[in-house]
């Protein structure tokens, strides 16, 4: 136990130090007697406004959040945790944050935006998160403003806006801790107090000289277990966000379920979708694990050629039911977290095509948000990136500027309307998901030029811990995911309809997801959410899952120590892995 204490004050006092480097880099508003040009969402005094257009002019933003001084020491320390200065100006694809106080943007923002009034805090981090994606944007200290008082009722919603499905863990892990350090104090009561002490003056070694001058900063310090545990129990038993969507949803999904789940299935196919063999067994059997929606989904595995896919498989009613608010709606803003979280995969991706072409016009297929047209763009300014969508999150896409020309509806009905018109398409993940892929890969051949490239991720069904954690290997997906294809099977595909392979990155496309994502599926299925329209329990929030979550962290932690462990030093280095791609040229 003590070097649980030893390891637990390290990384509070460097965690410490992280936010004091944070909060040093916050720039500070100077004043300006130049008439402001921007607007401001929340009250803010004329002369801050002044000073807040004159920064944003000289800096070329679109969006700033606007850092009062004297925000109260932990409100501080919850804003340094989630947002590091220099990386938040640089990339647009991390979400957006805020200090809760007032935001000014840009009119060309506004607009494009369709921004609307906020009343209450909640309503600023939503707008926050989303307007980040809208243009340039930073934070700043502004010496004239002083901090509002926040609504602890309402501060699981915050959390919820900021942290998204990372919330449970969030809560969970802090719980963990607070109960590790009084345990580990009762039992070495000298290494105990060294990490309790490193814990109560966080706030002081982190803020203290700082440009952020928290009134509060000594009282927030000497008290800071009580007032942290007041906290958490607001947290615990206030109003969650989404409350009010999803009751309003709840008699939609009371009418869609009305009859029962069968009318989402087609007839179960005798014959393998890929070569028509009737030899098929069961692979594998799975609930939906990540809305918790009704229903058992089968994947069967052709002996012949080793295809994996969903059977029987989802009508167009049954993709309708279970993709609704699972991407945009009610689970837009947890898709949103997860899509916006690092650019590496995206560049990854666009760096293997430019290795054998450098495209002018590139397409991507099921593009939804735009993340890696905008962050391919960063490294390819002058290459138009079009994106393709069922789903409206392609026209937020249009609307942020993430992609130049948009496309919404099926591949392969668009595809004759731009044929010969693109010199690279990109399919990331997408396959996977469609009705045929056969029918998707003739697309891809009609939208692309003479010696035009294709590149295709997705989950490879051959991976080893796909078997090893069955269910709760996150690539399963079910029930969105309704074909696994093979590195044999995408070969024979893509020769068969005019391609010729180039390159193939398997080790090299690992993911280091799947220790941390099965444990964190595994205790989301334990103690799921209360509170989905299709499944709605109300009351507070479940004990249940607070307890779940909390003992589960520390697996957490194993799982993601374990997936950036074994990810560099095998899977990145082995023939196969969870993901692979491949850069195919058109020759037909």
């Amino acid at each position: 136990m003590i070097y649980v204490l030893i390891f637990i004050t390290a990384m509070l006092v460097l965690d410490g130090l992280r936010m004091r480097r944070r909060f040093d880099s916050l720039p500070v508003l100077e004043p300006s007697d130049e008439p402001a040009t921007h607007k401001a969402i929340g009250e803010i005094s004329d002369a801050t406004l002044r000073a807040a257009s004159a920064f944003m002019r000289a800096h070329q933003l679109d969006v700033l959040d606007i850092v009062p001084r004297d925000l109260p020491a932990l409100r501080a320390l919850g804003l340094a945790q989630l947002v590091d200065p220099v990386k938040y100006r640089k990339s647009r694809l991390e979400a957006g944050r805020t200090a809760g106080h007032a935001i000014v943007i840009s009119d060309d923002v506004a607009a494009r935006a369709h921004v609307e009034p906020v009343h209450d805090e909640v309503e600023l981090a939503r707008l926050a998160r989303r307007l980040k994606h809208f243009g340039k944007a930073d934070i700043a200290v502004a010496p004239g403003e002083h901090a509002r008082k926040s609504n602890l009722t309402r501060r699981l919603e915050l959390l919820q806006v900021a942290l998204g499905p990372g919330t449970a863990i969030a809560i969970g892990f802090t719980i963990a801790m607070w109960g590790l350090m009084g345990y580990g104090a009762s039992l070495h009561p000298l290494a105990g107090g060294i990490a309790l002490g490193a814990w109560l003056l966080q706030p002081l070694y982190s803020l203290a000289g700082t440009p952020v001058h928290s009134r509060d900063l000594i009282l927030a310090t000497l008290f800071r277990g009580p007032i942290e545990l007041y906290i958490m129990w607001f947290t615990l038993t206030g109003h969650v966000a989404g409350d009010t969507d999803a009751a309003l949803a709840r008699p939609v999904y009371d009418k869609l379920l009305a009859d029962g789940t069968a009318k989402f299935h087609e007839p179960r196919r005798e014959t393998c979708p890929l070569c028509d063999s009737r030899d098929l067994v069961v692979h594998l059997k799975n609930p939906d694990l990540f809305q918790h929606k009704p229903g058992t989904f089968t994947l069967e595995r052709c002996r012949a050629c080793s295809h994996v896919f969903q059977n029987p498989r989802l009508s167009l009613e049954g993709l309708s039911f279970y993709y609704k608010d699972f991407y945009d709606g009610l689970g837009e803003q947890g898709m949103e977290f997860v899509f916006g979280f690092g650019t590496q995969p995206y560049l990854d991706r666009a760096r293997m095509v430019c290795a054998h072409n450098q495209p002018k016009r590139w397409l991507d297929v099921g593009a939804g948000h735009g993340h890696f047209c905008e962050a391919a763009r960063e490294a390819m300014p002058d290459v138009q990136f079009d994106g393709l969508d069922l789903s409206d999150s392609i026209d937020e896409a249009k609307r942020r500027g993430w992609v130049d020309t948009s496309y919404r509806g099926l591949f392969p009905d668009l595809a004759p309307g731009f044929a010969g018109r693109y010199d690279a398409v990109s399919m990331s993940h997408y396959l996977e998901h469609t009705l045929d892929p056969k029918k998707e890969i003739e697309a891809a051949h009609t939208a692309l030029a003479p010696n035009g490239t294709l590149m295709i991720e997705v989950p490879d069904p051959e991976f080893g811990l796909g078997k090893l954690l069955r269910r709760y290997w996150l690539p399963w997906f079910q029930p969105q995911h309704l074909h696994f294809v093979s590195v044999g099977n995408l070969e024979k595909l893509l020769r068969e309809r005019g391609f010729e392979p180039v390159e193939w990155h398997r080790g090299k496309a690992h993911q280091r997801v799947d220790f941390f994502l099965g444990t964190w599926l595994l205790l989301d299925n334990i103690a799921p959410s209360r509170r989905l329209p299709w499944r709605w329990r109300g009351g507070v929030a479940s004990a249940w899952r607070v307890f779940a979550w909390t003992l589960g962290s520390p697996l957490l932690v194993l799982g993601f120590i374990a997936d950036n462990v074994a990810g560099p030093l095998v899977f990145s280095r082995a023939r196969i892995s969870n993901t692979y791609r491949v850069v195919a040229r058109k020759t037909g």
